[in-house]
């Protein structure tokens, strides 16, 4: 009876690790999101952690006749890549990220993580272009 018991423990902590690792650390998809950064902040009560929202090109709505804009919400984990974005405030830029399928308090309140710039196009036309 008490192997029985300690199998079946380690069972249910195996199955419960492979839920959260699935769950918080999986990658689901990866992207390049495109549009005018509208603000970056560092914010948090116990996590400090940069957030940011984006307003895409494009206008939708899931309700009939109405308009909506497009908005991108995210989370940055690397300060390098956060303090440039913050230095581009209101321009248009090129962002990879990476999506969760679940947010940690430590990463950022959105499943999508930006991890680099891919371009922030200029106030004079010109893009400058980051290497990955």
């Amino acid at each position: 009876m008490k192997k029985v018991v300690t199998w079946l423990t380690i069972v249910i902590v195996v199955i419960i690790a492979i839920f959260f690792y699935y769950r918080f650390y999986f990658v689901y998809s990866t992207g390049v999101s495109s549009g005018n950064l509208n603000y970056v902040t560092k914010r948090g009560v116990i996590f400090k952690t940069y957030e940011g929202k984006m307003i895409q090109a494009g206008f939708g709505s899931k309700v009939a006749g109405a308009l909506q804009s497009n908005v991108f919400n995210f989370s940055v984990v690397d300060e390098e890549v956060a303090n440039k974005l913050m230095l581009s405030g209101t321009k248009s830029v090129e962002l990879h990220y990476k999506e969760y399928l679940g947010g940690l308090p430590w990463r950022g309140e959105s499943r999508f993580v930006v991890d680099s710039i891919i371009a922030i196009q200029g106030e004079g036309g010109g893009a400058t272009q980051f290497p990955q």
